[in-house]
């Protein structure tokens, strides 16, 4: 791959928005949305098949997404292009951090990404991974314009078994530091039927590897939290349905105290992020 513009006539944008106009103080990001890849990168080297399992995207994430847009009447914001082109969640510069333009995923080694030279992973940078990050900085950009101070509400999905261990949660809630949006949602969650409930599970925050909230929420001082649902529960449309709702009704109960929407600045988070990795 040259320096050459990355995307071409027929590939999709690099970003998609949903509900521009949205009138909630929330915003839905949605950082691993599509297993979509450039033309010019073919398939990256691997079966079709590969490229829509989970190590490509976050199975039922963007859909849920589109569905709590409509439901919380919010805007949100979603990745154009598979996290094995460039991670929307990982942190970024041209010397490619682990898991930025990963080598291999869950065992499967990814052809395309070997030996990527730094002026290659600026190119795909440029092209899916900064133009997602502007879309998010415009919108709150435009909350603060407003004086409005949004909460920032990160869905991603999570495969049943990772490495042979099978995970019995159906939903995970994923914070650091920050408790206002974490504490009450987990309650709300455990107090819905049937559902075990992972608190920092099965992800929890680490260098390296959230990009998205530190980067927007955690700088900003904004109220957030990053749910994972676990993808068997969204591989049919009323299982998407049936989370979206879900979902919905938990956020809304817990967005409903109005005490949270207050700037608060953690170390903890902002120490997550590399100043290299802060520029466009």
């Amino acid at each position: 791959m040259s320096a050459e513009p990355l995307l071409s006539p027929g590939d999709p944008p690099p970003v998609e928005v949903v509900n521009e106009a949205g009138g909630a103080p929330i915003l839905l990001t949605c950082d691993h949305a599509s297993p979509a890849v450039p033309r010019k990168l073919g398939t990256l080297g691997l079966a079709t098949s590969d490229l829509t399992k989970h190590i490509g995207w976050d199975i039922g994430a963007a859909a849920v997404v589109r569905r709590l847009a409509r439901l919380l009447d919010a805007p949100a914001v979603l990745s154009g292009f598979s996290r094995l082109v460039i991670d929307c969640n990982r942190p970024h510069d041209s010397t490619r951090q682990p898991g930025s333009i990963p080598d291999e995923s869950d065992r499967i080694r990814i052809p395309a990404n070997q030996n990527v030279t730094p002026a290659q992973a600026e190119v795909r940078a440029r092209s899916c991974f900064w133009p997602y990050h502007r879309t998010i900085d415009e919108f709150l950009d435009r909350f603060a314009a407003r004086g409005v101070l949004p909460a920032y509400l990160a869905i991603h999905s999570f495969t049943p078994v990772m490495n042979g261990f099978r995970r019995p949660w159906q939903v995970g809630v994923c914070w650091l530091a920050d408790e206002r949006i974490a504490r009450p949602l987990l309650a709300a969650l455990r107090a819905e039927p049937d559902l075990n409930v992972g608190d920092n599970e099965p992800y929890g925050f680490f260098p390296g590897s959230d990009y998205g909230i530190p980067a927007h929420a955690a700088k900003r001082g904004l109220p957030h939290v990053l749910l994972e649902v676990r993808n068997d529960r969204l591989l049919s449309e009323a299982g998407r349905t049936e989370w979206a709702e879900r979902l919905a009704r938990c956020f809304n109960k817990v967005l409903a105290d109005r005490s949270i929407f207050r700037i608060e600045r953690h170390a903890e988070l902002l120490a997550l992020l590399n100043p290299a990795n802060q520029g466009s």
